[in-house]
């Protein structure tokens, strides 16, 4: 690189999937003026402009390029920190992604403006009309009407799709120029407000003459009257939607009032979510085992930087975090409190509200744009609107000025861990890297931690380790019984897919008027719909699986690409009527419940009924209001909810989650059906759990009926070292996607070869997944082992060097790779 004086340069993250930054040049002003973080818009290819991030700010030019200069500068100060940014490198380098990919993760998408073509007339050629086809008229004369006009206004004017020939034709007559303009997504709430226009303000004279001269108009007197007993019972702005419903009048008659000049209307600008809740409640009183464990934490805290909590089910582990926030915002610090499930937040909004008031902010994906950025905003500002962030995965990655802690809650989920698209982050783990580079703490809980997390507390010492084995209030674990329905099928004693023993506790819970969780681990109502006659399944055209049956829609669904169709009268493949199903769903426990227990209300909550914004809080609401009894739902309902009327959980069959290829089967098994009875029996009455299952006799099974989370560990962690598996062993997963069967396969087989001249016998694969083909492209895996002593870094630099020799070569290069670090 050379140093050019008085030559100025920034490099800048673009929000594409490529390796690297790329170097612009800028004027003397501009590089006195940026800092990282800022947004700047780029020309890139050929017409493209992208908005980027500045990265970096410099004097070398570039050696293999020539560095254009910027389109335009879109922020007046950085809208990512310094802390961030070295938080995305970690990223872009742990995860092996690029930091694109990180951006376009990270940033609302409102801040990654778009970029649209505009289409003018060419004012320095004058051509004749004549000269123009019928459809570049149209064109041509639209534009003389209206001064400019976006590529979708074109496609309307022609009413049809493909406007590009006409377009070109249209620049090579020199009768249009087309530009690139940049246009900003988010758009500031602004609620309008009327005052009294500033003539009748301070003159008593002209406001009664205003009032006499209304006495003929009775409805406009009477909105000035109700605005001023508004005025005078709060001293607050005056909404215009208040007023109007205060004085019962439409909003033509306020207009009527403001046109005449007897109001002025004014507009403010404010957040799409608040909570008014003043937060005047503290926090409730820890008992004996809360605060010994809370000081332990605190102990814990001096010497480590990260901390697990084991608490049991409603064991009261919120209350210890409330605490800990409470001594964090006392020290002027913000606190991220992480969740699995956008589920869980409603619940714990409305907790922690009262305690914190409208010091929380909410993030997750159900949001709106505009509500993104604005939570974005607030975290960016260190605003007393956002000191509790409480989000699910993504808030990881907001822009923070000052952590103070890190809570993660059910650190053990799934969900914290992004399978697609990149950067395939474990949110817990990055939370980790987050917290220590603001030296802040990281408070791990679960009462069912994930084997990784319990070996660095208890084996490796890397984390405080604090227990808390008591329910709160000294209230019982539930009473957890394994029915055999292997035995029950025998003896007859089945109704459906419910046994004897499970409607007789049903019947006992209404009796009582208390309430039932059923948990099925699949949604639909079938997943398999087969023909009695020749035995064909209905399946997916794009993916290797049967169609699953919604009832409710009377439809066949895929659920990994949602193609569809309508439920089949008559087998596709020999004509015959009799269609039977197999297996079931939480559509098919419902209907069966509504069947049983006429009288009862039930409610279902799987992915199918929960994708509305305020869907998932209207069942839960639901539920804990007892407006129903029975809710039957899928692994959602496993996650931290907190139901005090809930006597008894059924789990309507365990064999399929334990029978499941995964060498984190039994692990998941043991903290679902965990957690799922973890719902039951909260207050005084002691719960009871059902588990359903033909093998009552399997070790987990056994273990989770005695509630002996130390045995799963043990037993866990002998087959990890057997079988080289995490936590001793780190894993790097390459899938390999193409939609020629036979690409994949060769390709995977001299992939697979390539990494095993380096890494000998810990590769495994190349090997089909269970379901190999999805959305019509052919997957295959390769499995990567790392023992603890191999650098991980020379690790990941050799895979990323094998995989640029395999994209160098002409045949495999339409072949998408994919890596993914720590695949759990």
């Amino acid at each position: 690189m050379q140093l050019i004086k008085d030559s100025y340069f920034i490099d800048v993250i673009l929000p594409i999937p490529l390796e690297r930054t790329f170097t612009y040049s800028i004027t003397e002003a501009e590089f006195d003026f940026l800092k990282p973080g800022i947004r700047v818009a780029v020309p890139f290819g050929k017409s493209k402009i992208y908005t980027a991030l500045v990265f970096n700010i410099h004097q070398e030019a570039p050696q293999v390029y020539e560095a254009k200069p910027i389109h335009q500068i879109l922020d007046e100060k950085p809208i990512v920190n310094t802390c961030q940014l070295k938080l995305w490198q970690w990223i872009a380098n742990y995860y092996m992604c690029t930091l694109g990919d990180v951006l376009r993760a990270a940033l609302p998408s409102a801040f990654l403006l778009e970029s649209e073509s505009i289409i003018s007339l060419d004012t320095n050629h004058q051509i004749e009309d004549t000269s123009l086809k019928d459809d570049e008229f149209l064109v041509f004369e639209a534009l003389h009407h209206q001064s400019s006009l976006k590529v979708q206004d074109v496609s309307n004017i022609l009413d049809k799709k493909n406007i590009l020939p006409v377009l070109k034709r249209l620049i090579d007559k020199k009768a249009i120029t087309v530009e690139e303009e940049i246009f900003e997504k988010y758009k500031p709430k602004l609620i309008r407000y009327v005052k009294l226009h500033e003539t009748f303000e301070n003159d008593e004279k002209a406001l009664q003459e205003l009032l006499d001269k209304l006495s003929r108009a009775p409805k406009q007197r009477q909105i000035i009257m109700s605005f001023f007993s508004m005025s005078t019972s709060s001293k607050k702005p005056i909404k215009v939607s208040e007023l109007i419903e205060k004085s019962q009048a439409t909003s033509t008659q306020v207009k009527i009032l403001i046109d005449k000049h007897i109001f002025e209307e004014y507009y403010l600008q404010t957040d799409r979510v608040v909570y008014s809740n003043d937060g005047k409640l503290t926090s409730k009183q820890l008992n004996k085992y809360q605060e010994t464990a809370f000081n332990e934490v605190k102990e814990s805290f001096k010497n480590q930087n990260v901390a697990l909590i084991h608490g049991v089910t409603s064991s009261g582990k919120t209350e210890i975090y409330v605490k800990l926030i409470e001594e964090v915002l006392a020290q002027g610090k913000q606190t991220l409190y992480l969740v699995p499930e956008i589920a869980l937040t409603s619940q714990l909004v409305n907790r922690l509200k009262q305690y914190f008031g409208n010091q929380i902010a909410v993030y997750h994906s159900k949001y709106s744009l505009n509500e993104r950025v604005e939570v974005w905003n607030n975290v960016l500002n260190n605003s007393t609107k956002a000191k509790v962030v409480l989000g699910a995965r993504s808030s990881v990655l907001l822009p923070f000025n000052d952590l103070g802690l890190i809570i993660v809650d059910e650190e053990h989920e799934q969900s914290y861990k992004q399978f697609d698209p990149a950067p395939r982050y474990h949110a817990r783990d990055t939370a980790i890297v987050l917290a220590n580079l603001f030296k802040a703490k990281t408070l791990l809980g679960s009462a069912t931690p994930s084997v990784e997390t319990y070996f660095n507390a208890t084996v490796e010492n890397k984390y405080g380790f604090i227990e808390l084995t008591r329910r709160y209030n000294d209230v019982l674990m539930p009473e957890i019984e394994l029915v055999d329905i292997k035995d029950k099928h025998k003896r007859k004693r089945m109704k459906g897919h419910f046994s004897d023993r499970l409607i007789e506790e049903m019947t006992d819970a209404f009796k009582n008027n208390l309430q039932v969780i059923l948990f099925q681990n699949r949604r639909g109502y079938s997943p398999i719909v087969e023909c009695n006659t020749c035995g064909h399944s209905p399946q997916c055209p794009n993916c290797d699986v049967t169609l699953t049956y919604h009832q409710y829609r009377s439809q066949l669904r895929c659920h990994y690409c949602g193609h569809n169709i309508a439920m089949q009268n008559k087998c596709q493949a020999c004509g015959s009527v009799e269609l039977d199903s197999k297996g079931f769903g939480t559509e098919q426990i419902e209907a069966e419940v509504k069947q049983l227990f006429p009288d009862v209300k039930v409610a279902r909550m799987d992915l199918d009924t929960t994708r509305g914004k305020h869907a998932y809080s209207k069942i839960i609401t639901a539920f804990e209001n007892q407006e129903v009894d029975v809710l039957v739902g899928t692994q959602m309902l496993t996650k931290g909810l907190d139901f005090r009327n809930v006597k008894l959980v059924g789990i309507m069959n365990a064999d399929n989650m334990l029978n499941f290829p995964d060498f984190r089967a039994h692990e998941r098994s043991y903290q679902l059906m965990q957690q799922v009875s973890g719902r039951a029996g909260r207050t005084d009455e002691r719960g009871k759990v059902l588990i359903q299952t033909y093998n009552p006799y399997h070790k987990i099974l056994q273990q989770v009926s005695t509630n002996d989370y130390r045995g799963m560990f043990n037993e866990q962690m002998d087959e990890r070292y057997n079988y080289k598996y995490p936590p001793i062993y780190r894993i790097i997963k390459i899938t390999l996607k193409h939609r020629d069967y036979n690409k994949v396969n060769d390709g995977a087989e001299w992939l697979s070869k390539s990494l095993r001249q380096l890494f000998r016998q810990n590769v495994l694969g190349p090997e089909f997944p269970p379901v190999s083909r999805i959305r019509n492209q052919y997957h295959k895996n390769i499995l990567i082992k790392i023992p603890q002593k191999q650098s991980l870094g020379k690790t990941k630099e050799a895979i990323l060097k094998v995989k640029n020799s395999f994209s160098s070569i002409k045949d495999f290069r339409p072949i998408r790779v994919i890596l993914n670090v720590d695949n759990y």
